[in-house]
């Protein structure tokens, strides 16, 4: 794709997850406009609503799944993670607002949603817990199972309300458990 296509194309991503997430309903005409791009070049991004709103819930994991690794290359692991976890307190609150636009969009099967998230968050999440374990920095054996359960908490929210202070007192909630057994950086037993 050419960059000023590419451009185009996340342009309308960036505001269409904006303007879905305010209103289900907003048209894709106000979406194209505020863009900055025509209905023909909208139309060959995403030839139909449907295709729209499944590419912004694709988008927005892929964005929160990349990030991972990015911060580890720039952060101590710990830190890494705990930055991480914001940006899937934000993810979780995009995806709430999400929520009624993806249940108009699609009648695919409940399960479809959810795979298209779980495995590159997932991913992300594994490769964090990886780092962290590694430099002693979170308790041995945490799963990305154990992870997301931990911070389930973040899709009970409430996404126009006060969400970002709670779900930064309930992620540093899970970051402190997960600490508490961890043999710190220096401990002969940390894998590595």
């Amino acid at each position: 794709m050419r960059a000023d296509a590419q451009r185009n194309r996340e342009r309308i991503l960036a505001v269409a997850l904006a303007e879905l997430t305010r209103s289900a309903d907003t048209p894709v005409s106000a979406i194209a406009k505020k863009a900055g791009v025509g209905q023909g070049t909208f139309y060959r991004n995403f030839p139909h609503r449907e295709a729209l709103v499944l590419e912004v819930y694709r988008y927005e994991v892929r964005q929160v799944a990349d990030a991972a690794p990015r911060l580890l290359a720039a952060r101590a692991p710990d830190q890494a993670l705990r930055e991480w976890m914001d940006r899937l307190a934000q993810y979780a609150m995009a995806k709430a607002g999400l929520a009624e636009a993806l249940r108009t969009a699609t009648t695919t099967a409940r399960g479809t949603l959810t795979k298209l998230g779980r495995g590159p968050i997932g991913s992300a999440v594994a490769l964090l817990l990886k780092s962290n374990e590694e430099a002693g920095t979170i308790r041995p054996g945490v799963t990305p199972d154990d992870f997301m359960l931990a911070v389930a908490g973040l899709w009970g929210l409430d996404p126009h309300g006060d969400w970002r202070s709670r779900a930064r007192r309930l992620l540093d909630l899970v970051m402190d458990g997960l600490r508490v057994g961890a043999p710190g950086p220096d401990s002969p037993t940390r894998k590595g």
